[in-house]
């Protein structure tokens, strides 16, 4: 069991942890025709604009209501009423999912009551799905940010079902969490459709980021769960939840609609696959498809294959608080040890995580214990790169933000193909690394003689050795 604590610096010097409105701005671009809106300055807005669009390479929807120094101190109202009509005028959107920020949540704006003055304003608006979460971004992290929204759009959108007893056992809610690419959606999504289940997922990041380019141009996002799906899912037989923080939206939907869930902390190595693929046979009825055996022998022998290389290397890893347990687990399953570990917010999952120590930290914390530990594969996301360079490590990109690298939003890491993957991604860093500063080549075996010395070589050769076996 891992324990758990928090760095004493003054102040982060180079951060790991982004913050929770974007987290929860991330959750609302899993809905089909959704303007996530942050309140707060325009500044906070564009940071995650351009992080966003520098990870996914893609355009990104996100709308601000624009607060001033005046506006703060007088209260929001009319930037948020305003921001909506706006919205609702120029962009035809199906759900705007508004999101609060350090500024707005210092002065105690009352967002909820706002949004019920629009309605009253514009009855037109009286049933027109706004969804708000409070996410102040001077406390907790991306993560934080992304549960509550989930939680919230839960809360708000499904609807309890009429008859309990005509439930459709096919129909299977899925809450990924937000450590999941839409890359590691789309897996998911084929493995639980071959089982002949019909999977809803909220959000539903591998229909609106999977980088696909639409018919035509639309300023919201292009694909994802729509709310009229979101609302039927009380109907569904049972709930995945993924990674720790979807517990709550997981026990909020059983809750209101009465659906059963099973949670899976992790998705990323063989025996988690395992209870997942069991628990897919056991809701369906259906033995598991050929090509899911195929590729657990794939899995088996790529771990047999990768653990020469990644066995025994010292770790450091830094990652949010589900993405550094599920990956951290599997690479220590492959032999490696986690000397140093990083995450950004407090999680029950923290102490499972097989190190002697997590550390609530950001990168310089990362990068020190890296160093002063003697880690020799370094694990984060593209801010640990200069980390990295001059620790001279191999270093393995994961998590967001990824930008320096194409297809971020296509890496996988779930399902038996996941796994795979992920170790010939590590080991292929790290066999890439001793080619180029340990492997012996021809120019480490060039004579030392020059050619006026050849006669004199092999007594001289012959005279070193004597003195080392003499020493």
């Amino acid at each position: 069991m891992a324990k758990v604590v928090t760095s004493k610096k003054a102040c982060s010097v180079n951060p790991l942890k982004m913050s929770q409105p974007i987290g929860a701005a991330l959750a609302f671009m899993g809905l089909r025709g959704s303007m996530p809106l942050l309140h707060g300055s325009q500044g906070c807005t564009s940071f995650g604009l351009v992080l966003f669009v520098r990870h996914f390479k893609e355009a990104i929807p996100l709308q601000t209501t624009a607060m001033s120094e005046v506006a703060t101190v007088l209260g929001g109202y009319e930037n948020v009423e305003q921001a909506v009509m706006n919205i609702i005028k120029r962009t035809k959107p199906e759900i705007i999912g508004i999101a609060s920020t350090g500024v707005t949540e210092t002065k105690g704006d009352d967002v909820l009551g706002y949004i019920e003055l629009i309605r009253q304003n514009h009855p037109e608006l009286r049933n027109f799905p706004m969804v708000y979460v409070s996410t102040p971004d001077f406390k907790d992290a991306f993560q934080d940010g992304w549960e509550k929204a989930v939680t919230r759009l839960v809360e708000d959108l499904v609807e309890a079902p009429a008859n309990a007893a005509r439930r459709d056992p096919t129909c299977i809610n899925v809450l990924p969490g937000s450590h999941l690419t839409p890359g590691d959606i789309e897996e998911l999504r084929t493995i639980i459709e071959d089982f002949g289940l019909e999977p809803t997922f909220l959000p539903d990041l591998g229909g609106s980021l999977d980088g696909h380019i639409p018919d035509d141009f639309t300023p919201t996002t292009i694909g994802g769960v729509g709310v009229d799906e979101v609302a039927t899912m009380g109907d569904a037989g049972w709930t995945i939840a993924i990674g720790a923080q979807m517990r709550a939206a997981a026990e909020a939907l059983e809750k209101k609609a009465g659906v059963p869930f099973r949670l899976f902390e992790r998705l990323c190595g063989l025996e988690a696959n395992d209870e997942l693929i069991a628990f897919l046979t056991e809701i369906s009825g259906r033995p598991a498809p050929a090509k899911y055996r195929r590729q657990r022998g794939q899995l088996v022998d790529a771990m047999l294959d990768g653990h020469f290389h990644i066995g025994g290397r010292k770790l450091a890893i830094g990652a949010e608080p589900d993405l550094l347990y599920d990956v951290g687990s599997f690479l220590h399953e492959m032999g490696a040890h986690i000397e140093v570990a990083i995450t950004t917010t407090q999680s029950p999952v923290l102490e499972k995580v097989p190190a002697e120590e997590v550390v609530i930290g950001d990168l310089e914390d990362l990068e020190f214990q890296a160093r002063d530990k003697g880690c020799d594969l370094f694990v984060t996301h593209s801010h640990g790169r200069q980390a990295a360079a001059r620790l001279k490590i191999p270093f393995h990109r994961l998590g967001i933000p990824m930008f320096d690298r194409l297809g971020a939003g296509h890496k996988l890491s779930v399902g038996y193909r996941g796994g795979r993957d992920l170790i010939f991604q590590v080991a292929n860093l790290i066999m890439a690394d001793r080619e180029e500063n340990h492997e012996v080549t021809t120019e480490t075996w060039r004579n030392p003689w020059g050619p006026d010395d050849v006669k004199s070589a092999p007594q001289e050769a012959g005279a070193a050795i004597a003195t080392s076996l003499a020493n």
